[in-house]
């Protein structure tokens, strides 16, 4: 592949991965504020930070690749991984909020949300993350693109968030359906309890990673 195809296909995918943040972020937010779902609005979230995250990566790809860029090769050692290093550092803060927000809930006494919704909710979600990571990886490897790679494994964030959420309403009507109903209110915001936990790891490889290779050029 030429220089330009790369180039062409780097900006093709994170603008695919832009258009498919902002539906998931719209169905998220919207259905979770809906539903009264704690779980789903932080799924929402999620997307919608991806999105501002890609848009970013859009922005610094353009950079990067600008024609009238005399050290481009220079610069993309430093802004890829500093790129990567913010996009860790959000994701981890909104690891930390939602974290906070679910524990309230459960002191709280729970949230009841329907639970055939959310169920039907987790389906669609799962199946679109999962095609929507299965595409930057397969045509990210020809695009040999950091931030390509960066956004793979947000939508694989967002696929097993998504795996989650369906689980754990999965749980939480089996409960309603044994006749206890009042456990299933817990099932929402201990979801983002887990969710936050686990997937706080991921965004802090990346941030720690990105910042080594900073440190690294700079030390060259």
């Amino acid at each position: 592949m030429t220089k330009h195809t790369v180039v062409s296909l780097e900006r093709k995918l994170l603008q695919f991965s832009t258009v498919s943040a902002f539906i998931f972020a719209l169905l998220g937010i919207g259905l979770g504020l809906w539903m009264n779902s704690l779980v789903i609005v932080f799924d929402g979230a999620y997307s919608f930070i991806s999105l501002s995250l890609t848009i970013i990566s859009l922005i610094a790809a353009s950079y990067i690749h600008s024609p009238v860029r005399k050290n481009a090769k220079r610069e993309a050692a430093f802004i890829e991984p500093a790129v990567i290093a913010f996009k860790g550092l959000v994701i981890t803060l909104m690891c930390v909020v939602s974290f906070y927000s679910a524990v309230l809930a459960i002191m709280s006494g729970g949230r009841e949300v329907n639970t055939g919704l959310a169920l039907l909710f987790g389906v669609i979600n799962v199946i679109g993350c999962c095609a929507s990571y299965w595409v930057l990886k397969k045509y990210g490897k020809r695009a040999n693109s950091a931030l390509v790679d960066a956004e793979s494994k947000q939508w694989l964030m967002d696929t097993v968030i998504s795996g989650a959420v369906m689980v754990g309403f999965v749980v939480a009507s089996l409960l309603v359906v044994v006749g206890h109903a009042q456990y299933a209110a817990y099932a929402d915001p201990a979801m983002v309890v887990i969710a936050s936990i686990y997937f706080v790891i991921v965004p802090i490889k990346m941030m720690f990673g990105a910042l080594k290779e900073l440190k690294l050029e700079l030390t060259e």
